[in-house]
């Protein structure tokens, strides 16, 4: 079927000759012949097989296979790498979502396996893929990813490509001022490898377009076009090509539009583009509708079995198998991890159980020497009381980790918008003494208008960031261990953001629903914040894990909650802090609030929190208790589901 559409869409346009970048490809080609090592002939097919995908995916493939048959055969592991990443990247281009997975996973984790580090162009292609399904979020975590790689080693070339990815992403999303910011900054390394790149200037005729200036966005499109042929880049110029007709389609200038969408489905055709090749099939439909429905119900035919290739259910079913086994594959290498640092744990305990039993053998042997005997028991009393302090201040640490973790969030985002608008200004002002020589006043008016708008902005921004940091100094500062007015619900709702955020920055993937109720007749109460805070930071932690357990363990169909809330009675306020994890067992439950006794596993707690927080909560003259169901056994009604969750109650005096 999809042979017959393509034969009758050639019947609508052109045969033209195959171009390329003739300069580059050459200079390949003649390193390639020049080389006398096995490594430096596969780098060359490697970079043969990346630039050929501007023109001629067929000779891209070809090539790629080559350096990766020739890298296996040799086991050069870093030439299988490359291979697998700039093969990835064609695929892409191509259309065919699943192999480029595939291709681009197995890059990763044969560096990952390897120590090696050189992977951006695999990062490059499995972002390009979820651009292509609009999967935003997931594209944004792969090239961010290949931003920092890229920056970390001095790629520029690389970096440059994930900054025009990124700029896409967030054009789509809508987000202009992000996509201006990074497709400028791509422009920037571009320019430092001597390259000009036809996207970036698509991008910009794109959120001209998103603006309402439709003259400039036309102007960056047709030279998006001209760099694109001067290039000899089918890939750029098949997009331009549609772009240019979507325009004239907007303008209302269909014979325009029709031509432009025709070059752009030739040009995307001759190098088996789908994604461009589907888009300028749809738009010919969209076109021909009003005056040719037979031609129009052609082209929709073609635009309909590039979609289902491109989206259709054994494509997205294939793409999810994959990505279903690459995070598995993860879990296993971090699992492997975490079982072999127990292992080091297990056998640093027997060491010590080992050294204990040759000590108490030797104080048995040593009896009659009672002073000896004694200043050695009294030596390792001394050892273990360090050894609890050390424990309970780890606990401190971990919980001023999740508080540090928490501000950090909250305080990127001023920040983030204080550095993107400072960098704007500064390119300003340089255009302002540009203006200002020429002596273009009212272009100065205008640049000097836009740095004092973007003046104003930083100011804001900084102010945001001056309140986040001076809220938290008050909750931070050192505890005098006097009491002083708080205001609970103030307090409670600021540990629970601090608490989520915290974890968060530890675990991207985790997301939770969080609900509050708070009581507004409360007021203030006379506590000590600090140590509250550390309770409340405690227990919304210990609630937070608890979810994320449970959510590891079900796949579908359950929705983590953590709930905070404050409740005023005539002597007593109290504050319950729920979750809908998986509830403590009955048998434990009498334990939690002991020294020492967690049900984490092995270096993920020391069992001092919940002590800790009981004996503050004491100290403070209240009560801690704890409400509990788990499924073990379960309580339920047929027909109905298991009810589980975990309810703390902190109950503090009115004084």
């Amino acid at each position: 079927m999809k042979e017959r559409l393509i034969v009758i869409l050639l019947l609508f346009l052109s045969n033209s000759g195959f171009t390329q970048t003739v300069e580059a490809i050459n200079e390949l080609h003649h390193r390639l012949a020049i080389a006398t090592d096995d490594t430096s002939k596969i780098n060359q097919q490697a970079y043969l097989c990346l630039l050929y995908r501007l023109g001629n995916t067929d000779s891209s493939l070809f090539y790629g296979e080559q350096a990766l048959a020739a890298a296996r055969k040799i086991n050069y592991v870093q030439g299988e790498i490359l291979a697998l990443s700039f093969m990835g990247i064609t695929l892409v281009q191509m259309g065919n979502l699943p192999k480029a997975l595939e291709t681009s996973f197995k890059s990763i984790e044969l560096a990952k396996e390897n120590g090696l580090g050189n992977y951006s162009g695999a990062l490059n292609a499995i972002g390009e893929v979820y651009i292509v399904l609009k999967d935003f979020p997931k594209a944004l975590k792969y090239l961010q990813e290949q931003k920092s790689m890229c920056e970390a080693d001095g790629n520029i070339e690389s970096l440059a490509y994930a900054k025009k990815d990124l700029a896409i992403v967030f054009e789509e999303m809508n987000q202009l001022d992000s996509a201006m910011f990074y497709d400028e900054q791509a422009m920037k390394d571009f320019k430092k490898i001597d390259r000009e790149e036809p996207q970036v200037y698509e991008i910009w005729g794109n959120i001209k377009m998103k603006t309402g200036n439709k003259a400039e966005a036309l102007a960056f499109y047709k030279k998006s076009l001209q760099v694109s042929l001067k290039n000899n880049e089918r890939r750029s110029s098949s997009s331009a090509y549609i772009k240019l007709a979507s325009y004239f389609k907007e303008i209302l200038q269909p014979d325009s539009a029709i031509y432009y969408a025709q070059k752009g489905l030739e040009q995307s055709i001759l190098i088996s583009q789908k994604k461009t090749i589907q888009e300028a099939a749809s738009l010919l439909s969209l076109l021909y509708e009003p005056t040719d429905i037979k031609t129009s119900l052609q082209y929709l035919k073609i635009s309909g079995v590039y979609k289902d290739s491109l989206f259709g259910a054994n494509s997205l079913q294939a793409i999810q198998t994959l990505v279903n086994q690459s995070e598995e594959h993860q879990k296993q290498i971090e699992d492997a991890k975490i079982n072999y640092r127990n292992q080091l744990k297990q056998y640093g305990l027997l060491a010590v159980l080992a050294i204990v039993l040759i000590i108490a053998f030797i104080l048995y042997r040593n009896n009659s020497e009672k002073q000896k005997a004694n200043k050695v028991l009294q030596t390792t009393l001394s050892d273990l009381k360090s050894a609890q302090q050390q424990l309970i201040q780890s606990e401190k640490m971990a919980s001023l980790g999740e508080l540090t973790a928490g501000i950090a969030h909250e305080i990127q985002n001023p920040l983030n918008f204080v550095n993107n608008f400072a960098d704007v200004n500064r390119e300003l002002l340089s255009e302002l003494k540009e203006e200002v020589n020429k002596g273009d006043l009212e272009e100065v008016k205008a640049i000097t208008d836009d740095v004092i708008e973007n003046s104003e902005k930083i100011l804001h921004h900084g102010k945001r960031a001056d309140a986040i940091v001076r809220g938290m100094l008050q909750h931070s500062r050192t505890s005098s261990g006097q009491k002083e007015p708080t205001d609970i619900n103030s307090l409670c709702d600021e540990y629970l953001r601090l608490s989520y955020h915290g974890l968060r920055a530890k675990d991207k993937s985790f997301n939770a629903t969080l609900k509050t109720d708070f009581d507004n007749s409360i007021g203030v109460l006379n506590i000590i914040p600090q140590e509250i805070g550390r309770v409340i930071m405690n227990l919304l932690t210990n609630a937070f894990y608890a979810v994320n357990e449970k959510k590891q363990s079900h796949s579908t169909g359950y929705d983590p909650i953590v709930s905070i809330s404050t409740k005023s009675f005539r002597d007593r306020v109290e504050i319950k802090i729920a979750d809908n994890g998986n509830g403590i067992s009955q048998n434990i439950i009498d334990k939690i609030f002991q020294p020492f006794f967690t049900t984490k596993p092995t270096g993920q707690g020391t069992g001092l929190g919940l002590s800790l927080a009981y004996d503050i909560v004491r100290a403070h003259g209240g009560e801690l208790r704890v409400e509990t169901l788990s499924a073990e056994p379960p309580v339920q009604m047929p027909n109905e589901k298991v009810i589980t969750g975990t309810t703390f109650i902190i109950s503090l005096p009115v004084i």
